[in-house]
């Protein structure tokens, strides 16, 4: 028996997706995070096939309107079933597949905060987080949890991208440092990932500030096992 065919996407879905996307990408745009035509976000339509609105490739992400979208597929490829015309994907669309496949996110945000890039710069092997209130908006415990945000190499390949990110996944951290470049944060949708992104942003710059030398903290297992 063969699968039946995936049912075509309206117009209205692509359309209410990117109205949806339209509004977040404006926030970080004021912010600052999404400078020149930086940064891409996109939610999950569906799983089976898996389909993803991901925001088009080029644009000012100050001024999308909600046909500034296009829907991918796991591979990151603009599918044909949806309406024209049909803009052209960011290029990292790859790995908002892989991250909506692998980590089951119906959202994923990709932004150039500097505080990533800084980060990743000093702790390539990874950021370790612990005992700060910020934590719990990034779905962790405030305190004696220790959270490591992943670091990965830069590449223009989102395959080996995406082997990266899945070798150093954790579901318990929800976000990935790519080096030199920026951060990805993901959720249940655009909402809870947007808090996660400026959680981690803030958590981030405080690290950096503080001039932490994160590779001389003892782990909180250990350290209540001391007392």
């Amino acid at each position: 028996m063969t699968d039946p065919a995936p049912t075509p996407m309206a117009t209205e879905d692509r359309d209410a997706a990117g109205t949806a996307l339209a509004a977040e990408a404006a926030r970080y745009a004021d912010l600052g995070w999404m400078r020149g035509t930086s940064g891409n976000l996109s939610v999950t339509l569906g799983r089976h096939p898996l389909r993803l609105a991901v925001t088009a490739s080029g644009l000012d992400k100050g001024e999308l309107t909600p046909r500034d979208v296009v829907i991918v597929d796991e591979y990151g490829h603009a599918t044909p079933d949806q309406p024209e015309p049909v803009p052209r994907p960011s290029a990292e669309a790859g790995l908002h597949a892989r991250i909506a496949r692998v980590a089951g996110a119906g959202a994923v945000v990709h932004i150039h905060v500097l505080a990533a890039v800084l980060a990743a710069e000093r702790w390539p092997a990874g950021v370790a987080l612990r005992d700060l209130e910020m934590l719990k908006g990034f779905g962790r415990q405030a305190h004696d949890d220790l959270v490591t945000v992943p670091v990965v190499p830069n590449s223009q390949d989102m395959r080996v991208l995406g082997d990266a990110f899945e070798d150093r996944f954790d579901p318990a951290t929800p976000a990935l440092l790519v080096a030199r470049h920026g951060l990805y944060v993901w959720g249940t949708d655009l909402v809870q990932a947007r808090h996660r992104a400026e959680c981690l942003e803030w958590l981030l710059r405080f690290v950096l500030a503080a001039d932490l030398d994160l590779g001389d903290q003892p782990d909180p297992l250990t350290r209540r096992a001391r007392r």
